[in-house]
């Protein structure tokens, strides 16, 4: 595992491009591109204003800035760097910017969500479409990139229409039978829609391309409901996570729930690895480690790298109790992932924020629990195999796989809090981001690949 030098950045706004060629970063109002193996900068771009939001076109080709406070979004090429677009949205404002899945359509909100404008790169034509929710999560396009579905609000009543994303004809609109539709989001093979309800409604739809309601689940109706919701890559499982503290498993077939996964406070089962991130020296009443790294290490571990004890059962978890009385109380499964192979699931239940829990969604059953020193800020699965990285807003990032875990220090002079992550889709890398600074963080993939299979067949 080797480390690159530290590049400065701000608002974490670090992306690579789809193609695993470039990455991107702003530093304030400056765009920089570099090449993803020798990490010199192939680009320099300056925007008319800070930079607040960045994303890559799908065919790696453009890339646009979003200036949310100027209500402006300038894309730039990589191909022929004189040639930019300037969209100045006017006294409409701007609050979202993204790329329709061409690459050559950019759909930018409004402020206080009044529309949607559609502006074309070939044709410069410019596109309305009305009545845009608010919410949580309002547009979604399906992976192979023919279908747009947006949430709407109109007359009191939330609908969805279906766009084809060639020419942006309404293919199907229809009204939801939800109370405040907090969002949606397509199965990754385009085929399902799942719709869930505000919080204070436990629902979620399921609807088909036309427009078809296929099933409706509710897991209770007391108190708040759902908070998280995501698809397995094989669209074979919808998981909800709910402020109860639980994960619902529906199937694709009946979309019946066919398991939950509770986050108990304490593990007491001796079948169930638990990993704690140890303090400085050996703590007690901890067994001794026997695992593997995950994956082989290009260098030597700075000696300062925490270490990783196996706990004995009984374990009791860091928890937190939530104050009910205000809004978006710190408790439910806030944080859901599936690995790329659907053979995993990652959860973290608000109330108990140092814990990452990892489910055998093969087994349907809780597989390893890794409780941290510090809350957990984000974690993040390996595109190409299931190993998670872990980051808690330390200086160090962490990695599980079948194999084992291992916690790295990131070197360098200073501390360097890593408080989000980003991989390569090779997986072959992951960038570090901190407040003001990203670094790359290089993995010998190939290796660790065939230790994590041949552990998790052992255990299958």
């Amino acid at each position: 595992m080797n480390f690159s030098e530290a590049f400065k950045l701000s608002s974490l706004l670090c992306r690579f491009s789809p193609d695993g060629k470039y990455l991107a970063s702003c530093v304030q109002y400056r765009l920089v591109v570099r090449d993803v193996s020798t990490l010199q900068i192939r680009q320099l771009y300056t925007c008319l204003d800070q930079i607040q939001h960045i994303e890559w076109s799908a065919d790696s080709l453009f890339i646009l800035c979003a200036m949310y406070r100027r209500g402006l979004v300038q894309v730039w090429s990589l191909e022929q760097p004189e040639w930019h677009c300037k969209i100045d949205e006017g006294s409409a404002g701007l609050v979202a910017s993204c790329w329709s899945p061409d690459g050559r359509h950019i759909l930018n909100t409004t402020e206080f969500h009044l529309r949607i404008t559609v502006w074309s790169l070939c044709t410069k034509s410019v596109s309305y479409i009305k009545y845009p929710k608010a919410c949580q999560q309002g547009v979604t396009f399906t992976r192979d990139g023919r279908y747009m579905a947006l949430a709407e609000r109109r007359d009191c009543k939330d609908y969805v229409s279906i766009f084809v994303c060639s020419d942006w004809q309404l293919l199907r609109h229809f009204d939801t039978d939800t109370q405040d539709l907090a969002g949606i989001e397509w199965a990754p093979n385009g085929c399902v829609l799942a719709v869930w309800d505000t919080c204070l409604e436990y629902k979620i739809l399921l609807y088909s391309l036309d427009g078809r309601l296929l099933s409706a689940y509710c897991a209770y109706e007391w108190s708040l409901g759902i908070k998280s919701v995501a698809w397995s890559p094989s669209s074979q499982f919808l998981a909800v996570g709910s402020y109860d503290g639980k994960v619902r498993l529906l199937n694709h077939v009946t979309w019946k729930m066919i398991t939950e996964f509770g986050h108990p406070a304490a593990i007491n089962n001796p079948k169930i690895v638990v990993y704690k991130e140890a303090e400085k020296g050996p703590p007690l009443g901890l067994g001794r480690l026997s695992f593997p790294p995950p994956l082989p290490l290009a260098a030597p571990l700075s000696a300062s790298e925490s270490k990783y004890e196996i706990a004995s059962v009984p374990v009791s978890l860091q928890t937190l109790k939530p104050a009910t009385d205000r809004a978006n109380p710190r408790m439910g499964v806030g944080m859901l992932a599936f690995s790329a192979d659907s053979y995993f699931l990652a959860t973290r239940n608000d109330n108990v924020p140092n814990t990452v829990w990892v489910w055998d969604i093969q087994k349907l059953r809780l597989f390893v629990v890794l409780e941290q020193l510090a809350p957990v800020r984000s974690f993040l699965w390996d595109p190409q195999q299931p190993r998670l990285a872990i980051c808690t807003g330390g200086s160090k990032v962490y990695l599980w796989s079948p194999a084992g875990c291992v916690s790295v220090q990131v070197p360098g002079e200073g501390d360097f809090p890593v408080l989000s992550l980003c991989w390569h889709s090779s997986g072959d890398s992951l960038a570090l981001l901190s407040k003001d600074h990203f670094c790359l963080c290089f993995l010998d993939t190939e290796e660790g690949v065939h230790t994590a299979v041949e552990q998790r067949d052992s255990h299958a």
